[in-house]
């Protein structure tokens, strides 16, 4: 894995010793003895390298030193002053003279690379942890958000149901109150009518002489059912026993009861009489 990087810098940086030399020697090789131009050219070299493989060193027993490093840097800039500085006093290429002198930055960057990987560099088994950790990590995530999606879709068809549900039960709550209210209607309109006393009249007056009933509309209400025992055990009574047996059960309680009540506890006392016959028998003794 190293090779990555390592390789990089080394032939970035022996192509840029080379080219250093080169020019060190063809420049100064003019000025003076060319084994003159030759030492210098070495020297900046063999400066660089040798700060290098001392970097290496300290970075391979996990030390570092800034002052190594600071020379090293030194010396990479001196070669490429040397080569700009070549490039701007050649009589001919200028352009591609300073289009190399760069190299000796370009592989003291790619060292510092490569001494970044080292330092955050792991080993197999430690890769391989972190990648199970991660796929643990998105396999739990992909879990999650279908148990999410899943319980949103069945909150929504419940949401639904309940909803088409209340829906229908509305629709019929209102209908039937639809119906309710035309029956209604229809009771108060034939007890307002013109023909109905005459009617009750007619009819109240062959059971009560002398008395025009008005008639009042059903009360709904809880009822109590009358066990068929106690109608049938149940003689009917005369009209004096009637309206004792009524006004015994209405002064029964203090206040007096009123006529529903009154009527619930007859019937479950067992007495039996009519609707038409309790209610006159109510009257009279209201009167």
């Amino acid at each position: 894995m190293n090779a990555k990087t390592v390789l990089p810098a080394v032939a970035m940086t022996a192509v840029s010793m080379v080219l250093t030399l080169a020019v060190v020697v063809m420049w100064l090789g003019t000025a003076m003895p060319w084994p003159v131009a030759l030492v210098v050219g070495l020297g900046i070299d063999g400066g660089w390298l040798a700060t290098l493989a001392y970097e290496r060193r300290l970075a391979a027993q996990g030390d570092h030193s800034n002052a190594v490093t600071a020379v090293g840097w030194s010396f990479g800039l001196i070669a490429t002053g040397v080569l700009i500085t070549h490039a701007l006093t050649a009589e001919a290429s200028t352009g591609a003279w300073l289009a190399v002198a760069w190299l000796p930055i370009a592989a003291k960057a790619l060292w510092l690379v490569h001494g970044l990987w080292e330092r955050t560099a792991l080993t197999g088994e430690a890769l391989e942890a972190i990648q199970g950790i991660q796929q643990e990590a998105r396999d739990e995530a992909a879990v999650a958000r279908a148990r999410l999606r899943s319980e949103a879709a069945t909150e929504e068809t419940r949401l639904t149901a309940v909803t088409q549900a209340g829906a229908r039960v509305a629709h019929v709550q209102a209908k039937t109150a639809n119906i309710l209210s035309r029956a209604w209607s229809t009771l108060e309109t034939a007890r307002e009518g013109e023909g109905t006393g005459q009617a009750l009249t007619s009819v109240t007056t062959r059971v009560t002489p002398g008395v025009t009933s008005r008639w009042e509309l059903p009360v709904w209400g809880p009822t109590e059912p009358v066990s068929a025992f106690a109608l049938e055990s149940a003689g009917a009574l005369t009209d004096e026993a009637l309206d004792a047996v009524v006004d015994r059960i209405r002064h029964s309680e203090t206040p007096a009861l009123s006529y529903r009540e009154m009527a619930t506890r007859f019937r479950a006392a067992g007495h039996s009489a009519s609707e038409v016959r309790l209610r006159a028998a109510w009257k009279r003794i209201v009167a």
